[in-house]
């Protein structure tokens, strides 16, 4: 694997009482994009708000990278439609990107035109475009993506996840994408953790696909579905996350064994 970002070490985590997460222990590596998969209520962005501190855990720790830069997209994002904020104020709250890092990332996500629009007013796709915009305007080294295309429409979603893809080397970075699209699992993960208050299972998307765990929470039909769209990776990423065509991927989780189980 190549340089750690972010390392968390037997998290566990309580809230109101309720035992939410148990004994998280995982590496995001730079160069990775790792989806994180599970039902409702499993605890994916309670780990999201863990690793970015967030959520305080109970027993257990996170490190970080020194001088790590993220990016951050929440599942929800809440409006106060009375509230005047342009996009361009927007953009630059808790810090000031350069105008030519602005007009870049929304660019990228194909919002170019709501610099001087109220956020209010955004249509759930722009929102969502723009919350992306802002989360590599500054050139993060880790993103963390909780269900960001939740409100994309369908035509919208394809290109936004290729460009998610691409954010991994254009910007030398890692990805902790949510997500219950398979299609991304499958086409995007270098690695996929399946959580249920604890880590299932995870591994490539064919191991998952494979273990009992998986089957067990999601169902046999999920866990068909999902090995329907396993492939075989024509190329690998290097140690900075750029693509070099011809050969496999190598195993993505070292030192775990493929298809182990956590308990």
């Amino acid at each position: 694997m190549s340089e750690p970002l972010i390392r968390a070490e037997n998290l566990h985590v309580r809230i109101g009482g309720a035992q939410v997460l148990s004994n998280i222990s995982l590496t995001i590596a730079r160069g990775e994009i790792v989806t994180l998969i599970g039902p409702n209520g499993s605890g994916k962005t309670t780990l999201l708000r863990a690793l970015l501190g967030l959520t305080r855990p109970d027993s257990g720790f996170v490190q970080r990278k020194n001088s790590i830069t993220v990016g951050y997209v929440p599942q929800h994002f809440a409006r106060d439609r009375a509230m005047p904020l342009t996009v361009r104020r927007f953009m630059t709250l808790f810090g000031a990107p350069a105008s030519e890092a602005i007009d870049d990332a929304l660019a990228r996500t194909g919002v170019t035109g709501v610099l001087d629009r109220q956020v209010a007013t955004l249509s759930g796709g722009e929102l969502a475009r723009v919350l992306l915009a802002r989360a590599i305007a500054r050139r993060p080294d880790l993103l963390l993506l909780d269900e960001p295309l939740a409100a994309v429409d369908v035509a919208g979603e394809a290109a936004l996840y290729r460009l998610i893809a691409e954010l991994r080397s254009d910007l030398n970075c890692a990805i902790l994408l949510v997500s219950h699209d398979l299609h991304v699992v499958m086409n995007q993960s270098d690695r996929v953790i399946c959580l249920n208050g604890h880590i299932c299972c995870e591994g490539t998307a064919e191991t998952v696909a494979r273990d009992p765990a998986f089957g067990r929470l999601f169902g046999a039909r999920a866990a068909s579905d999902l090995a329907f769209y396993t492939h075989h990776h024509n190329h690998r990423h290097d140690a900075t996350g750029h693509v070099v065509p011809g050969q496999a991927a190598p195993n993505p989780v070292a030192g775990v064994e493929q298809g182990a189980g956590h308990a």
